[in-house]
């Protein structure tokens, strides 16, 4: 018998890889679809353009982010109703994926030509965040989907909260640094873009951990999501503060980044630790 039930695990399991692996060639698919403009072989292989290699990567991690999240909470019975699921809410999180880095595309980094930064000038700091954009809402899609398989409404409804919340982060941001993230980030500043992709990245795990708490009523769950983002925005500058006195001792974070011939990538590394690390800390003290 207990022979028996291994087989039987290592069967299930081999078939819902399988299924991963199939959402993940159609999360793929989709990709090259939405950027058939752009011959994604010739700038990986041929051009060796790493701002696009960001780009691409991070879309890529974003998705298996979202499609891990078909895999949290209660079995939902039977293998085949599995599946069935698996597939139905493994393409709508494709689709929240895509609309995600388009919706963040057009008003995040609104005052650039996406295209051109990252294909033509190949601007590795605008790859950086692009890549980025694309994790942070491959979190915000976990979250939200882990919490409510069965429920589209609900699903998307947080996922349009979500995306408002995510959008605060370039507001306050840029409040807290002394420098238009937008002006470096287009000078192709590589440490300055790492510093805001962490950012990013930071406040959407904490949006994920807001909507898989505890909570009884939709307006528990919008009221987490809110408290979560709240903390966040008031970490970014307290993060950016021991970052310069903890991390960088007897240094200026600003100076390191934008205020010398050649920006602190280290430095930009550094800051973005700073966030995500100060994310993950209030997610361990609010589980």
């Amino acid at each position: 018998m207990n022979i028996l039930a291994t087989v039987d695990g290592v069967l299930t399991a081999l078939i819902y890889l399988i299924a991963s692996f199939v959402l993940f060639f159609i999360g793929r698919y989709v990709y090259k679809l939405v950027n058939k403009k752009i011959d994604i072989d010739h700038e990986l292989v041929e051009k060796d353009n790493l701002a696009f290699a960001f780009a691409n990567v991070g879309y890529y991690i974003g998705l298996l982010i979202a499609i891990w999240s078909l895999y949290v909470g209660e079995d939902l019975g039977h293998i085949l109703g599995n599946l069935i699921n698996i597939f139905i809410f493994g393409l709508l999180s494709i689709v929240l994926l895509n609309a995600s880095v388009f919706i963040t595309d057009k008003l995040v980094l609104r005052k650039f030509d996406l295209r051109k930064e990252i294909v033509e000038d190949q601007n590795v700091g605008t790859g950086v965040i692009e890549g980025a954009i694309c994790v942070a809402n491959g979190l915000i899609i976990h979250g939200v989907m882990a919490e409510n398989p069965d429920n589209y409404f609900g699903i998307i409804g947080l996922w349009a909260l979500s995306q408002v919340f995510l959008l605060l982060v370039t507001w306050v941001y840029n409040f807290i640094t002394p420098y238009d993230i937008h002006e470096h980030i287009e000078k192709d500043n590589v440490a300055a873009g790492i510093g805001y992709a962490g950012a990013m990245v930071a406040i959407a795990n904490l949006i994920r951990h807001g909507a898989q708490l505890d909570a009884d009523t939709w307006l528990e769950v919008v009221e987490n999501l809110g408290t979560e983002t709240g903390i966040g925005l008031i970490m970014l500058p307290l993060a950016r503060l021991l970052t310069d006195k903890i991390l960088l001792p007897g240094r200026k974070l600003t100076d390191e980044i934008v205020n010398q011939e050649k920006p602190n990538v280290g430095a930009g590394v550094m800051e973005a630790f700073g966030y995500v690390g100060g994310s993950i800390l209030i997610c361990m003290s609010f589980a």
